[in-house]
């Protein structure tokens, strides 16, 4: 299906960033939002409102399409459980909340392996919340991308632990069953993008052995 107008959240991230120069190079994309809060490199398909995401403007860019979000941040990153709340659920539902209010009908989320509301793991369980806080919205279309370890190339920000499992999936990957296997963050992108065209009616989750490499 071709879109009018993508809206696209998290758009410097690493998935988010792989989102990004797949619709633009997309024929079938005719405009993309991204707000962020820094400026992106200008394109002639791109509009980039900088935004602040604990105060998210009223804006006619809320109506698309459809949303892809690639939001969310570590526990490192934030500093503390209710900081990293703040940006992987607060900060999502809001935007959506935005979209939906505006009319905007599917939405597709870079969520996580293992994402559960009721998981004792605060990762896990915020994406679990925030998955299921998406699906009260009511929108036609919610997809749910669940990936494992992202395999994408060197991060702006050190992250040692993540550096050495990804190492260890690499090298193990023959022996990692499909379902836990890292995933290359151009195919999560390619994920999300295809969720945004094709609207599938309902909740959809896509599991991280259907992503391949």
């Amino acid at each position: 299906m071709s879109l009018n107008r993508l809206l696209i959240l998290g758009a410097t991230g690493l998935v988010g960033q792989q989102v990004l120069a797949q619709a633009l190079a997309d024929s079938s994309v005719a405009q993309v939002v991204a707000p962020t809060r820094r400026a992106l490199a200008p394109h002639p398909k791109l509009l980039n409102p900088i935004v602040d995401f604990k105060a998210l403007p009223q804006a006619d860019w809320w109506a698309a399409d459809a949303v892809v979000c690639c939001l969310g941040t570590t526990l490192k990153q934030a500093g503390s459980p209710s900081a990293f709340r703040a940006v992987d659920h607060d900060h999502v539902l809001a935007a959506a909340r935005l979209a939906r209010a505006a009319g905007t009908p599917t939405f597709a989320l870079n969520s996580s392996l293992g994402a559960a509301a009721a998981s004792s793991n605060l990762y896990l369980r915020t994406k679990g919340e925030t998955e299921d806080d998406l699906a009260a919205l009511g929108f036609a279309s919610l997809t749910l991308v669940r990936p494992s370890l992202l395999d994408g190339g060197p991060r702006p920000d050190s992250r040692p632990g993540e550096a050495l499992g990804l190492w260890f999936a690499r090298l193990a990957r023959p022996l990692i069953p499909a379902r836990y296997r890292a995933v290359r963050t151009e195919a999560v992108a390619r994920a999300l993008l295809q969720a945004a065209q094709q609207a599938q009616p309902g909740r959809h989750a896509v599991e991280n052995e259907a992503l391949g490499r």
